[in-house]
């Protein structure tokens, strides 16, 4: 039986929201395949997980304009350095869960899982296939981060894919998928259905806000 180890990380929904969606998907459809889903800072540390993603929460709720500053500045500079070297020291603790779970692939939701898979890759720790699933719909940096050794990028649109290949990725490595989505939206509805039960009128554009997770 092959074995699959899903990566992501809790800053923000959408990381964990990807990965079981392909959890979901694989366990649906290969009955030969077994799944694991963890996140992976939380596994390598527990208290730098807990107060990074009460940081995140606090500043995307709070001050968003400050988070966007972090966002921006992990790129280059001292901020992705210490950023890409805590993840060569934490990928020790990491390779414990690989080598006792042995996935014949490593799907990563957020940047973090890739990179430490990698750097374990290069110091001949695994073998095992890597694939990033990008949650971005830019390619951050930090994504590539030992790119040299990630087999498999999936990424939201051609937009991004051009532009992986201007950073130097080999076209073969990228595939333009979107970023994965729950079963749940491929269902089919009666929409006359819909907009009798909620009062709606069928000639008016309905447009629905929501927030949070």
């Amino acid at each position: 039986m092959k074995k699959i180890l899903i990566f992501y990380a809790s800053y923000g929904g959408g990381h964990l929201s990807a990965a079981r969606s392909i959890k979901e998907y694989i366990e649906e459809n290969h009955s030969d395949v077994e799944t694991s889903l963890v996140d992976c800072v939380k596994y390598v540390n527990k208290s730098l997980n807990k107060l990074t993603t009460t940081a995140y929460n606090e500043m995307a709720k709070k001050m968003p304009w400050a988070w966007g500053r972090v966002y921006s500045k992990s790129q280059k500079g001292a901020l992705a350095k210490i950023s890409t070297t805590s993840n060569k020291i934490m990928s020790l603790k990491l390779n414990k869960l690989l080598q006792e779970y042995k996935p014949d692939i490593v799907i990563s939701t957020h940047p973090f899982g890739s990179q430490m898979c990698a750097v374990l890759k290069r110091r001949g720790k695994i073998n095992s296939k890597i694939a990033t699933i990008m949650t971005d719909y830019a390619p951050h940096d930090q994504w590539l981060v030992e790119s040299d050794l990630t087999d498999y990028f999936f990424v939201a649109h051609d937009g991004m894919k051009d532009a992986l290949i201007k950073k130097g990725i080999d076209k073969n490595k990228i595939f333009a998928t979107g970023i994965p989505l729950s079963n749940r939206f491929l269902k089919s509805y009666n929409k006359e259905e819909i907009l009798k039960n909620f009062g709606l009128k069928p000639n008016k554009k309905t447009i629905l806000f929501f927030a949070g997770r």
